[in-house]
């Protein structure tokens, strides 16, 4: 059963939520729900203008792993709409935004932070706002093409630390199944990650500048 849970509380739980996933990087790194910023450990490199040629119709909705698009200059901010704690009932909030950037496109990359929201079952909980985001945009945006990503695999050392990582398989199964039902697409990233498991950053979470450009060559190559 989910749990509702009044606005002043809600906000508490988020609050000890981030901080707890901010101290679990050993290193002073933080998860995907714990830093305002993704982790720039690794050598920035030079981003070929084409991606933003190409994704120019596009927004990419998500936390702060999607932020990294951005942040590293990979895509323009107008094409990113993310940041550090967002799950699918925060992104909910966003739909105005996003509609009034009038994509053709929109990609979903949510998740890492749903699996870690303090409830009876954070799969049910989170896959039950997915559906009224994708229907939200869908209200607002009838035109637009979306596709969900999976949620990326953590390194070892960040299930370790975190044990309710290990669900992402799980959740993303619950993805896939939620792609179909609503009648959208579905990408598993979960085949470029282990591919490139030397670009992860130093939390085991996020990903060095690097990794960005092969994940939009992945998603230009699967997209249908």
């Amino acid at each position: 059963m989910l749990t509702k849970m009044p606005g002043a509380l809600l906000i508490g739980i988020v609050a000890l939520s981030v901080a707890a996933c901010g101290n679990q990087g050993g290193n002073g790194q933080a998860p995907a729900s714990g830093t305002s910023r993704p982790a720039t450990a690794g050598t920035e490199v030079s981003q070929p203008s084409s991606y933003k040629q190409l994704y120019r119709t596009s927004v990419f909705l998500g936390d702060s792993i999607t932020e990294g698009l951005s942040y590293h200059d990979v895509l323009n901010e107008e094409n990113v709409l993310a940041g550090a704690g967002k799950t699918a009932q925060f992104a909910l909030k966003d739909v105005g935004d996003l509609a009034g950037r009038k994509p053709e496109r929109v990609f979903i990359h949510l998740g890492s932070d749903d699996i870690l929201w303090p409830t009876d079952d954070p799969k049910q909980y989170s896959l039950s706002h997915y559906a009224r985001l994708i229907d939200s945009i869908k209200a607002k945006l009838p035109k637009a093409k979306i596709t969900l990503l999976t949620v990326t695999p953590v390194t070892a050392e960040a299930e370790k630390a975190e044990p309710r990582y290990r669900k992402i398989g799980d959740y993303n199964e619950g993805l896939k199944a939620l792609a179909a039902k609503e009648q959208v697409g579905w990408i598993d990233l979960t085949p470029l990650v282990t591919g490139h498991s030397d670009l992860y950053d130093n939390d085991g979470i996020h990903f060095q500048a690097a990794f960005y450009p092969l994940l939009l060559d992945f998603v230009k190559g699967r997209e249908n």
